[in-house]
């Protein structure tokens, strides 16, 4: 019997393999899965610095960088458990003045890890769509609700950039009181909603950050991803049945998750329209807005891809094929 063990942050399309309802079988395999659920940054930092798990949930932007690393420790599946809208994720001190993305041009924005998707797709996106140049805005460093000296996991700061670091106080503090001119963020800092802290696109010249992001999805196709799925590649290399096992398991967690919305006998969310939500979502956005699959998520993988060579943070030479290549290629690129 083999055991392995899985590390994913606690979410509706993780919980089917945690508890069970969803198992991960491969052949000629016998396996024992074991599946711990973390809070995301936690679990990044404990995979990243100690690589717990066989199988982990794991930052699409460092998992490229990792390519870059000796022996090439881990191998993606193009699953995505995590995707977000972060037009919404950006945060501004009212009294700024920022009424645009173009007006963080020379002002200050926090940052709590430099290469979180977040940040990738958001320096990406404005200077693509909106004409934010990436290296316009000095960015500063710590943590999002405590002061924090250091990076919790292992950073690359490219020299294009401008970064300063702050221990002494909190991006959320820094920002309510005018430290620091703006935020991106994956979580929302514990001083908005407030008279102090904004969302940017909220503003004057916004309807709603939602309206802008539909905006954004409709003239992209685009359902930005944060997190994908990678397995250790020595066990791959072991195995090369858990690359489908793992898809396959993966996959079906996603559409038993799906398949919960459905459930009116108690809402499994705070959402009173929890399956109204979902159709409408699946009317603005498609029914498949959440695919997995190397064909349906091609074209968005080499756009990630050149949002990170534009950083710097990794080469030009990676194709959307060479971040699967490994024990299993042909049957993801086949997905």
């Amino acid at each position: 019997m083999m055991r392995l063990t899985l590390g994913l942050s606690d979410t509706d399309r993780a919980r089917p393999l945690a508890d069970g309802s969803v198992a991960l079988a491969a052949d000629g395999l016998v396996l024992e899965t074991e599946v711990t659920l973390m809070p995301t940054q936690a679990l990044f930092n404990k995979q990243l610095v100690e690589h717990t798990f066989d199988v982990c949930e794991f930052p699409v932007g460092t998992y490229v960088r990792t390519l870059e690393q000796e022996g090439q420790p881990y191998l993606a599946l193009p699953v995505f458990p995590s995707r977000h809208f972060r037009l919404s994720c950006i945060f501004v001190n009212a009294d700024a003045g920022i009424r645009t993305p173009a007006d963080l041009a020379g002002r200050r924005v926090g940052i709590p890890v430099f290469d979180m998707a977040a940040a990738v797709w958001l320096r990406g996106i404005l200077e693509e769509h909106y004409g934010l140049p990436r290296t316009a805005p000095t960015y500063v460093s710590g943590g999002l609700e405590a002061a924090r000296s250091g990076d919790e996991h292992p950073q690359f700061y490219p020299p294009r950039f401008t970064v300063e670091h702050r221990s002494d106080k909190s991006l959320a503090q820094l920002l309510a009181e005018g430290e620091i001119d703006a935020l991106y963020t994956a979580r929302a800092p514990s001083t908005w909603p407030s008279s102090r802290v904004v969302r940017l696109f909220d503003g004057d010249a916004y309807s709603s950050a939602q309206a802008e992001e539909l905006s954004y999805f409709k003239e992209t196709g685009i359902f930005p991803p944060m997190h994908l799925v990678a397995i250790k590649r020595s066990l791959a290399d072991a195995h090369p049945e858990l690359v489908p096992a793992v898809y396959r398991a993966f996959t079906a967690a996603q559409d038993a998750a799906r398949a919960a919305l459905y459930d009116s006998t108690a809402l499994s969310t705070l959402l009173p329209w929890q399956l109204e939500s979902l159709l409408e979502a699946e009317r603005q956005l498609g029914d498949d807005y959440w695919a997995s699959g190397f064909a349906a998520n091609r074209g968005m993988l080499e756009v990630l891809l050149r949002y990170l060579a534009d950083d710097g943070l990794v080469s030009d030479a990676h194709t959307a094929e060479s971040l699967f290549a490994g024990p299993g290629s042909e049957f993801v690129l086949g997905t």
